[in-house]
């Protein structure tokens, strides 16, 4: 006999071969009902484990992440056996549970179309119904062989495991090579949709077979798939390339090129208040701005170590004799040669460089994504050269900053994920004294400042360790905006030097800082955040004047010079066409104010004041309607958010 020790501390005695699901079966018969599989020691393991050795023990229901996320991979089974089922002959891959969902790489014998998905999805709940038990099975290295000699995809994956670690899940006539654990029968699934076909090479590698991909979603209950579904309806309406397109925000064109976005008079201007805003924060905290230029000599990135990590994200070099020129990926090692022109002392730190760069990345084509993943990027980029000591206040400094900037625009649901290397990776710079100040400095900086944080391995930069900032939407998605890096590192390699209290020469510390990382990717992140109805302050166009007929041109013309004399982007619609149309469409752009004109208002100096999202309107004198958006524009809110 042994025993398992459940959550609440009790303990229950557990006799030999005795699984898993008896012992919930103990517990209580509603949990017994609810129970998808266990933990146990940590280990998540299928109800039909036995458990020997005892140990701490846990139920894991479909209420947990743990517990969505098995049903998610179950799902996947569930597919691709439907798939086989109406597909014979189709070839199976891997299927993952991902985010919201799970996805399988099949080999399809035949094609399939989003117009099969639902003949797919009627299929699955034929699975369910079914209520197939799903039964685990141990098999040996050549067994697995033998059964996967037709299935070039399973054999390979077959070839890299271990003999006595292989195992199969089967339910009914299906069975696929899978490590688990699964739900215990196709009947305790819940509530799914398939969503979308993609093409896929198998393993990721271009050189590989194309395979059809299928995504779907997967929910313990109907009322959350459809919940889920409704939130993917509100991002596709939100969808930046949609909203960029309607209101006139920015292009692409094959003349130029793809990844290289194109920005109309308001996305420019859009920018242009985006990055102004930062600008004006970062002069605020003692940032200086600099410029460095598009092209620098590859030699430099070669000293700094970029070049060896980061060849392939760079662009072909354009060749000068001797020297290899690159279009400029990032910007420290520009930050660092602008620091070496002069000879500093202590005094003179911390010293803070800001630039507004464009850079260049050499994205794959099929990596490109909108505004979100671009090959020209503009960064708010800040390097602060500082010594060891001041390393905690520079953190501080530069996380007041990200705080005001990331409230200001309405994320205040965010967390810190603190990237650190990977140890067993040859990618990071090899020194082991250096990564541990490095990293023993970043933690000191998050405490001092009070933040919880979750460590990452893997996630760090080569040359340190960073503090990225993960912030939801209003849709609850999760984005990596700032980040903060300390580097003990690169300024070495590039003889970055100042002289110390003692006389002698010490090598800075860099930290690497980004406010709302790119302006491209972040402008996307906020045209989904409002849905395109920007606040006041950040509104391309503020205002427009409607006059009700052309007799009314006159006023609205004088009305757009008074409010344009005092700082607001204002336009008079005098397009040939009704004021109702005109009011309709300047709505559809997500104007913040219409201003009406007629004969009452040009009479008494007023404008008819209609804000968007809002049925009441008003006549205001044009002087007090200037005051009112003034100290909203002052405030910066978040008004008019979608």
């Amino acid at each position: 006999m042994v025993a398992v020790k459940l959550p609440d501390g009790r303990e229950l005695s557990v006799e030999p071969g005795e699984r898993a699901r008896d012992v919930v079966e103990r517990i209580g018969k509603r949990l017994a009902r609810d129970a998808l599989v266990a933990k146990l020691n940590g280990e998540i393991i299928d109800l039909d484990a036995p458990l020997n050795g005892g140990g701490d023990f846990e139920v894991v229901t479909k209420d947990s992440d743990e517990g969505l996320e098995v049903l998610r991979h179950s799902t996947a089974h569930a597919m691709a056996q439907a798939i086989l089922e109406l597909y014979p002959g189709s070839k199976l891959t891997i299927g993952p549970p991902i985010e919201n969902g799970f996805y399988y790489d099949i080999e399809v014998d035949g094609r399939i179309t989003d117009e099969d998905l639902p003949r797919i999805e009627e299929k699955m709940r034929e699975i369910v119904e079914r209520d197939l038990p799903i039964v685990r099975e141990e098999i040996s290295k050549a067994e697995a062989e033998e059964l996967y000699r037709n299935n070039p995809y399973k054999w390979e994956i077959v070839c890299d495991l271990e003999d006595g670690d292989i195992t199969l899940y089967r339910q009914g006539e299906f069975v696929d090579l899978c490590r688990g654990p699964h739900v215990p029968s196709t009947g305790a699934l819940g509530a799914f949709k398939l969503q979308n076909i993609a093409g896929a090479y198998w393993r990721g590698d271009e050189k590989n077979p194309m395979l059809t991909r299928i995504y779907g979603t997967a929910w313990p209950s109907e009322k959350e798939l459809k919940a889920y579904l409704r939130r993917l309806e509100e991002a596709r309406a939100r969808d930046h390339r949609k909203v960029g397109k309607d209101l006139k925000l920015f292009t692409f064109s094959p003349d130029v090129g793809a990844g290289i976005p194109l920005f109309l008079p308001k996305g420019e201007m859009l920018r242009h208040l985006m990055e102004g805003y930062v600008r004006e924060v970062q002069t605020r905290h003692g940032y200086e701005h600099v410029w460095t230029g598009n092209l620098v000599n590859e030699a430099l990135y070669a000293k700094s170590g970029h070049f060896e990590h980061y060849r392939d994200a760079m662009f072909p070099p354009m060749v000068d004799g001797e020297t290899r020129y690159r279009l400029k990926p990032m910007n420290c090692p520009s930050h660092m040669t602008l620091y070496n022109t002069e000879a500093h002392s202590y005094r003179d730190l911390p010293l803070r460089y800001a630039e507004f760069a464009t850079l260049y990345r050499y994205e794959k084509s099929g990596e490109l994504t909108g505004l979100t993943r671009v090959r020209a990027l503009t960064q708010d980029d800040a390097h602060v050269f500082c010594t060891e000591a001041q390393i905690q206040e520079e953190f501080a400094r530069a996380l007041e900053i990200i705080r005001e900037v990331l409230n200001t625009y309405g994320f205040v649901d965010y967390k810190v994920r603190l990237s650190l290397r990977d140890q067993e990776s040859a990618k990071y710079v090899d020194d082991e004294d250096k990564w541990a100040r490095a990293e023993r400095a970043l933690r000191l900086a998050l405490d001092e400042a009070g933040i919880v944080y979750e460590p990452v391995s893997g996630e760090a930069a080569f040359y340190g360790p960073k503090a990225d900032f993960m912030a939801r939407d209003v849709l609850g998605r999760e984005w990596q905006l700032s980040t903060i890096q300390v580097d003990f590192i690169q300024p070495a390699r590039l003889g970055c030097e100042y002289i110390g209290e003692d006389g002698a020469a010490h090598t800075p510390v860099l930290l690497h800082r980004a406010v709302t990382g790119t302006t491209e990717r972040f402008m996307a992140v906020l045209i989904e955040q409002y849905g395109g109805a920007f606040p006041l302050w950040l509104s391309p166009v503020q205002a427009v004047v409607i006059p009700v007929a052309d007799r009314h041109l006159g006023y609205a013309q004088e009305v757009r010079e008074r409010l344009a004399g005092e700082g607001f982007r204002v336009e008079v619609d005098d397009a040939m066409t009704s004021m109702q149309k005109k009011i309709r469409e300047n709505a559809r752009q997500k104007i913040p104010y219409l201003l009406i004109v007629g004969d009452d208002e040009a009479g008494e100096g007023t404008v008819n004041v209609r804000k968007r999202g809002e049925k009441a309107q008003e006549a205001v004198e044009i002087g007090e309607f200037a005051r009112r958006m003034g100290e909203e524009v002052a405030a910066r809110g978040s008004h008019g958010r979608e």
